[in-house]
């Protein structure tokens, strides 16, 4: 039986005043805020922090982010301040840094203190050193989750050999770190045991970032294999994005150990082949996401470049069809790849369609994919399951192929970014179906927005192209 709670009667012979009950729920309030985001206008840093944590006694999530700060908005955060910071938020578990440029490795060294932290974020901290890491991994023994983004100063890793030798991380990730190459997380030894979450991402460069050197693995011993003798079953989340290595080397090694894995994303990574994709779907029968981008137009300067791309066929896909069975999201993204030449890409639309008819495949985005076409939009509107769709410049894609899509039985949700050949004819197609709940259309110049206005309760229309789209099709800078 439950119980009543203890709250006082209040009437006209108990009436609370105004201030006195403002008072009390200042109190419950501050006694309850568990979290707290500080934006780059937090002046006087170390006064105002002391202040926040006397208010907010119990906070245990702490973001601090200083985009967009300038001079005149006051005094960043310094060493003293996050040692102040740090010995008054005893319940802190989950602590993000972003643009923090006055905190080096003495200021880092005090979250000792945070007894209780589990979560680390350090975006854009440019006085960050592996000294600084390495004093965290060591005096925050209960940190399982670490992420480093932007850290320019970071180059060396004696910090990741002491978590995989002695730390719990159980979620690892680190983006645009120029000092960190994906060779060195081989030194995570048996910290791979317990990693569930792991991601890396490559220094992002202007333009034609695939451009430069391949960073090779001084260690490798085509005779000796012990330096990739490591586990790595406990591992369900995997991203690898713009790595540049050869067949042999590098983490391409983790793809066949990853037995619980259930989403993969593979962004521009040289050098797999279909040999890998199948040594993964072999592994990982608990698969139910994956993702591979691969950027055509990076690859023709070099013709060995050229024969790993070819390398992913229809193979990979049977592959995938016959030992993934729960794969459920499907994101391919062919950059630079030509509307009217689709040998440039391996797969074909019979190995596709395989591929959509033996999984449960929910959510499917598809990127300048040459090979499908009519038949092969004809074949997926049977899918049972589809219910999101997503074409980004597939040429093939016209309005005859809007009434299969509207045919799809489950479908629910549909974008269409840079689909020339989709005209207003098209969408009235799926305005009869009367199935969907959502459309996005950007960038399709022969769809107006009184058209898309009437197929779906929710719409959202743009005539030109958002950053995020110019990014995923490469013409957005960075890629």
């Amino acid at each position: 039986m439950s119980r009543r709670p203890n709250i006082a009667p209040v009437g006209p012979q108990h009436k609370v005043p105004g201030w006195a009950m403002c008072l009390q729920l200042y109190k419950i309030e501050g006694n309850q805020r568990g979290a707290i985001r500080v934006g780059s206008h937090l002046c006087i840093a170390t006064e105002a922090l002391t202040s926040l944590c006397a208010r907010f006694p119990n906070l245990q999530k702490v973001e601090i982010d200083y985009s967009g700060w300038i001079p005149g908005h006051g005094d960043q955060l310094d060493n003293k301040g996050l040692s102040v910071f740090s010995s008054l938020c005893s319940s802190l578990v989950d602590l993000t840094l972003s643009f923090c440029s006055c905190i080096d490795d003495s200021g880092l060294a005090c979250l000792a203190n945070c007894k209780k932290l589990v979560s680390l974020g350090l975006n854009s901290t440019p006085q960050i050193t592996p000294v600084g890491l390495f004093s965290v991994a060591v005096g925050c023994t209960s940190l399982s989750a670490l992420h480093l983004i932007g850290c320019e100063k970071i180059d060396s890793v004696e910090w990741l050999e002491y978590l995989g030798r002695d730390g719990p991380l159980e979620e690892l990730v680190v983006k645009n770190c120029k000092g960190i190459n994906h060779h060195d997380f081989l030194k995570f030894g048996s910290g791979w045991m317990k990693l569930q979450k792991f991601e890396f991402e490559g220094k992002r460069g202007r333009y034609d970032s695939l451009t430069g050197d391949v960073i090779y693995d001084s260690s490798y011993d085509a005779h000796s294999m012990d330096l990739y003798d490591f586990c790595c079953e406990s591992l369900k989340d995997l991203r690898l994005a713009r790595i540049k290595t050869w067949p042999e080397v590098g983490l391409r090694v983790v793809l066949g150990k990853c037995k619980a894995l259930e989403k993969l994303c593979l962004e521009y990574v040289c050098a797999l082949n279909g040999n890998d994709m199948i040594a993964l779907s072999r592994s990982c029968s608990n698969l139910k996401s994956i993702s591979l981008w691969l950027n055509l137009q990076h690859y023709t300067s070099d013709v060995n470049y050229c024969e790993t791309m070819t390398s992913f066929t229809d193979n990979s896909l049977y592959a995938l069809a016959l030992n993934c069975r729960m794969l459920q999201m499907v994101d391919l993204n062919f950059i630079g790849c030509a509307a009217d030449w689709p040998s440039e890409i391996g797969f074909t639309q019979q190995g596709f369609l395989v591929l959509i008819q033996s999984c449960p495949i929910r959510v499917l985005v598809l990127n300048t994919a040459n090979f499908f076409d009519d038949e092969g939009m004809k074949a997926l509107s049977s899918s049972p399951y589809l219910d999101t769709l997503e074409l980004i410049l597939c040429e093939a894609v016209t309005d005859a192929e809007m009434r299969f899509i509207a045919d799809t039985p489950c479908l629910s949700n549909l974008t269409l970014r840079m689909c020339h050949n989709v005209t207003d004819v098209g969408v009235a197609e799926l305005e009869y179906a009367q199935k969907l709940e959502s459309l996005v259309i950007e960038s399709c110049g022969e769809v107006s927005l009184q058209a898309a206005q009437r197929v779906a309760k929710s719409v959202q229309y743009s005539s030109e192209c958002s950053n995020a789209l110019m990014k995923k099709i490469g013409l957005g800078g960075y890629w």
